[in-house]
C-alpha cells in the first residue's frame, strides 16, 4: 500500500476510535465490534482505490466507491473526530488538511 493511502488509512483509524470511545465508551486504543467493521470496510475500500497511489481525500472524490450506509458512518465520524483530531493527533490533521485543500486543486 502506497503512502498516501497508508497515511488516510493510519488518520481514519484515530478518527474512529476517538468517535468510538466517546459515543461507544469503549476504553482507550480499543474498537466495538461495529467500529471494527467499519474500520475494516474502510481500509478494503481505501486498498482498492482505482486511483491508486493518486488517491484523492474521499471527500473530493468522484467516484464514491463505499456503500451508502458507510458513506454515512464514516461521515459521521469524520463530522465528530474531525475537530478533535487536531488535538489527539496534529500532524495527521495537518497533513489531511493539506491533501484536502491542496491535492485536490493539483488536479
Amino acid at each position: 500500500m502506497a503512502f498516501s493511502r497508508r497515511l488516510e488509512t493510519k488518520t481514519l483509524n484515530k478518527m474512529i476510535m476517538i468517535y468510538c470511545r466517546k459515543m461507544h465508551g469503549v476504553e482507550k486504543n480499543e474498537l466495538c465490534t461495529e467500529c471494527i467493521k467499519l474500520l475494516n470496510y474502510a481500509e478494503l475500500r481505501i486498498d482498492k482505490c482505482p486511483f491508486g497511489d493518486k488517491k484523492p481525500v474521499c471527500s473530493k472524490c468522484k467516484i464514491h466507491c463505499y456503500k451508502p450506509e458507510m458513506q454515512e458512518s464514516v461521515k459521521k465520524v469524520m463530522q465528530y473526530s474531525g475537530p478533535r483530531m487536531f488535538l489527539k493527533s496534529p500532524l495527521l490533521s495537518l497533513r489531511y488538511i493539506y491533501r484536502k485543500i491542496c491535492k485536490s486543486n493539483n488536479k
